[in-house]
Parts: structure tokens; sequence; C-alpha cells
């Protein structure tokens, strides 16, 4: 108690309290000091804060599994805490390739740069999982996105060393158009396009958490949000999306199919902003609603049962073994699940037919 009776008030602020030297005695404090303001709710002063600014590019020096530690358990905070870490020069050392996107503009319809883009698609992921808020968007705009309880458990599942889904989910949305600023161009009518930003940032993601040390489950599930983040609204072709699609959607996704589900709507919200269609966010909304319908649903078209085998297909129609019996065994699933067969003697028939059009 002081002299006047009141109790001493506590600041939460992180400071040093070892000089200077303290980022250069272990530069992974650089990064932790953020992690604990975010974890515990503190604030850095501001001499503290000039002094991470100053001594940023020491971070150079700490071991990449330490990074990755720092990195995994400061996303699973709330997603702001990418601007503080880009404001005191952090982000752009431990993620070299963020800096490409700074002040790379996009088409009109997009109410950010790329780089700010990136960062307010991390920000609409919390929103979206019910764990953020985002200033554009209101009650009516999160309505629209199917919730459960079942949903809200899957993405707290651990994927690896720590990380959790919604945690890689976020580091998705940070890196899903990495590969914009080399993708650039115009076409005849002026219109700016990224053809195959997807892909192409879908390898440089593969570096960035290869460098980082991330194991190789995080590393696929990322690479795969990344890769198939447009698949989503190229599946509906303005309607909602068919059997087959919804199969080869998930089959190409496979493990990262739902989480692209939420990172395409991450997307739309970051990309509009406080400039969002509603219509237009009511629409894609409903087409992540039907194909999680699809897919969670108890027997669900997307995973048919096997009719036939490889040994099937070798023995009835005397076929060689090779690359094309599995194109022809995913062809059937490819029917199964839109409803074209569902018994063997059917899936025998239907590869029938495969084999006399190749022919002729």
């Amino acid at each position: 108690m002081g002299k006047t009776g009141i109790p001493f008030s506590f600041q939460q602020i992180i400071k040093q309290v070892s000089g200077d030297s303290i980022f250069i005695d272990d530069p992974l404090r650089l990064l932790r000091a953020v992690r604990l303001a975010a974890e515990l709710g503190f604030t850095i002063d501001p001499e503290t804060e000039s002094l991470i600014r100053s001594s940023s590019r020491l971070i150079r020096a700490v071991a990449a599994e330490r990074i990755r530690e720092e990195l995994i358990r400061l996303l699973a905070q709330s997603g702001r805490f990418l601007r503080y870490l880009d404001m005191l020069e952090l982000l752009t050392e431990i993620v070299p390739e963020l800096a490409w996107l700074k002040g790379v503009k996009q088409p009109p319809e997009h109410f950010w740069d790329v780089f700010d883009h990136s960062i307010e698609t991390v920000a609409a992921v919390d929103f979206l999982l019910r764990r953020g808020v985002l200033e554009y968007a209101t009650d009516r705009t999160l309505a629209a996105v199917p919730w459960s309880e079942t949903l809200a458990e899957y993405f707290t599942r651990e994927v690896s060393g720590g990380s959790a889904r919604a945690s890689l989910l976020k580091l998705a949305a940070l890196l899903h158009d990495i590969a914009k600023p080399q993708t650039k161009a115009f076409d005849e009518s002026g219109r700016m396009r990224f053809l195959e930003h997807n892909k192409q940032g879908a390898a440089i993601v593969v570096g960035i958490l290869e460098r980082l040390r991330f194991s190789t489950r995080e590393l696929r599930l990322v690479e795969a949000m990344v890769r198939h983040h447009l698949r989503p609204v190229q599946m509906s072709q303005g309607q909602l999306p068919t059997p087959r699609a919804i199969y080869r959607y998930f089959r190409d996704t496979a493990d990262a199919g739902i989480d692209t589900l939420f990172l395409s709507l991450a997307d739309h919200l970051a990309a509009r902003g406080p400039n969002l269609d509603h219509s237009e966010w009511q629409e894609h909304a409903k087409l992540v609603d039907y194909v999680l319908t699809q897919r969670l649903q108890e027997e669900s078209p997307t995973t048919p049962p096997k009719l036939i085998s490889g040994h099937d297909l070798l023995s009835v129609f005397s076929l060689s073994p090779g690359p094309r019996i599995g194109k022809l065994l995913e062809s059937v699933r490819e029917a199964q699940a839109a409803g074209e067969v569902s018994t063997r003697e059917e899936a025998l028939a239907y590869i029938r037919q495969q084999l006399s059009t190749a022919k002729s």
C-alpha cells in the first residue's frame, strides 16, 4: 500500500531492463516481446519498441526452429499483431519475401494493395473463426457464414509440433498472394491480371516454410491452401457446384479442403474491405455452406465406397499394369460422385465405354 492507502497500480508494460545489449545477448527476445504482449495483453513501451526496430536484423541469427515456435504461438493470438510486427520491422526480416508485396497495386475492386490485403486476410480469418472483429464487417456479414461446434473443434485440432489448424490457416492467409508481384501483367484490354499466382505462390511457400523448419505436414497443408485458394469460386460457375466438381475439389485439396473454403471467404472480405457487396458475399457464403454440407454429411457423395479395383481392370479387360489403371479407377470414382454409377456392374460398364471411346 502507498502512503495514501491506495494500492500500487501495476502497468502492463514490457520494457527492457538490462541495457541495450538485451537483444544482442538473445535476439529471439525481439520476437518473444511481441508474442508476450499478444498473449498477456501487455504493451511494449516506446523506448523498447525503438530498440526492437533498430535491432530487428539480429533476428536473422536466430535458429529457424526457435523462430517457427514463436511465430506459431503468435499466430494463435490475434492476427492484428502481424501489422505490429511489420511496424517493428520484424515481419520482413522473418519472411523477406513479404517485402515484395508492399506498394503492389491491384485492380479497382480491391481496396488494399497486395501487402495490406494479405495482412487484412489474416484478420478476416480471425473474424470468420469467431476470434476477432473487422471494422468494416457486421453481424450480418458473419451470420451468412456456416458455423458449428464441429467446425469450431476442427480449427483447434493440432497439426504438428503445437500448431493448430487455425494458426496454419492464418499463415496461409498471410502468404496466399506471395507471387502476385512477379505474375502481375496486363491483358490486351488493359485489365490487370495475376495469372497462376496461386501455383507460383505455392512453390514459394514451400521454400519459406522449409527455411523456417516447419514440419512436412504443416508445409503440405499451407501449400495446398495457397495453391487452391481460388478453387472454391472457380468451381461454382455462377451456380452451385455439381457433385463431380465437389468430388474433384476435395480430391485435389485433400486434407486442406475445409481450410481452403474459409481462406476463400477471408480473401473475399479482405479484397473488398469497406466496399463489400453483401449480395456477392451472401452468394459466396452460400457456396461454402453447400460444399461443407456435402462434405460433412454422414453419407457424403464426395467419399464414395470403392466399387472396383485395379485387379478387376487387369482381369476383366486384360489391361497391363501402369498409370492408365489409376486414371481409369479415378474416372469411376468421379462418376460415382456424380451419381452416374452406383454398382460394380455399372462401374465395369462405364470402364468398357471409356475404353471403347478411347479406341474410336
